[in-house]
């Protein structure tokens, strides 16, 4: 595949053929699967929706209990699962010009 040419990938989360990732996210078997079955809209979905649970829950990353926690979320995130909304956290509305 050229560097022009985009990977796409039917995304488990959106449900739609999208753009893929540019490589797995991180190692392991994990990553293969994401890399294979998650488009970049998604992924960045979930940075986001990760930060705010981090962010709002105090999540210490160095805390072996909260990369577990964090992993699971992602998991029901890409399988369409519920997963733990931060609390207080409102979308911002979309900006009328």
């Amino acid at each position: 595949m050229s560097e022009t040419e985009t990977r796409m990938v039917f995304c488990r989360r959106l449900q739609q053929t999208l753009e893929g990732l540019d490589k797995p996210p991180f190692p392991g078997p994990k990553g293969v699967d994401i890399y294979e079955n998650v488009s970049k809209q998604a992924w960045q979905a979930w940075m986001e929706h990760q930060t705010r649970l981090i962010n709002e829950q105090h999540l210490n990353m160095m805390d072996m209990t909260s990369r577990k926690y964090l992993q699971e979320q992602m998991t029901r995130y890409f399988d369409g699962q519920s997963v733990d909304q931060a609390e207080g956290f409102v979308p911002p509305s979309p900006s009328v010009d």
